[in-house]
């Protein structure tokens, strides 16, 4: 798996990930990068190309001089993300996607989250985008800070929440509006699909169901932007 462009590669540097090497451009030599830098203090494998062999080795062309070739993603273990928490000494908070099936905008979600200090985000093992190398891309390289768990039953993973006093939450229209709820509490959110919402299997195994008043005549919002306005609510009401 390749990671590209310049914050991506220094994340997945920071972060401890396994790089075998790094690609780097030969425009780069010389210049008192620190990035590069950085990456020789790490001891990882460098190899310098021209542009040209960049360009071919890139998937999605927007390399920036550097492309990292790493393990694939490892996913982590839901008791993972709550030891996150636990280590920060703050109250877990957790994203949960259902049917989440575009890269683009799991690669978004996974870059609000980050910034938010989501603890977490768990994803169902099938219909639904697996870590790939543009996620990784749309991530700007927050995906090196996020822990995320992968399961066979979402509905589980709830219950696993509920059962370690963590109130879920669906992400739904019709529900209660999120800004008269209080989060700052031990929190999870489920976040649907733009297509279908949040199951109704998964509705029912929720504590409640949270929504963002709207205003306008669409009834909907794209799911990385609707995840972003939640979890900056989450933010605000913890900063209180």
């Amino acid at each position: 798996m390749y990671i590209e462009g310049k914050n991506a590669v220094k994340q997945a540097v920071e972060s401890g990930q396994t790089i075998n090497k790094i690609f780097v451009s030969q425009n780069e030599k010389g210049r008192g990068n620190t990035l590069l830098d950085l990456i020789f203090s790490q001891k990882i494998k460098v190899e310098f190309l021209p542009k040209n062999l960049m360009d071919n080795k890139s998937k999605t062309g927007h390399h920036q001089g550097y492309i990292a070739e790493v393990v694939d993603f490892e996913y982590c273990e839901i008791e993972d993300i709550l030891k996150v928490a636990n280590v920060r000494g703050e109250k877990p908070f957790v994203i949960l996607l259902d049917g989440i099936e575009d890269p683009h905008n799991f690669g978004a979600i996974i870059r609000s989250c980050e910034c938010a200090g989501v603890h977490g985000i768990i994803i169902p093992k099938n219909r639904a985008c697996m870590v790939n190398e543009t996620v990784i891309r749309t991530s700007t390289g927050a995906i090196s800070n996020m822990k995320i768990a992968k399961v066979t039953n979402l509905k589980d993973a709830i219950k696993f929440l509920q059962e370690n006093d963590i109130w879920v939450f669906s992400a739904e229209a019709g529900g209660k509006s999120v800004y008269a709820q209080n989060l700052n509490i031990p929190l999870a959110f489920v976040i649907g699909s733009e297509g279908f919402g949040v199951k109704k299997t998964i509705q029912s195994a929720c504590d409640g169901v949270l929504a963002l008043p709207l205003c306008g005549k669409v009834n909907s919002l794209n799911a990385s932007v609707a995840c972003g306005i939640l979890v900056f609510e989450v933010v605000r009401q913890r900063l209180k």
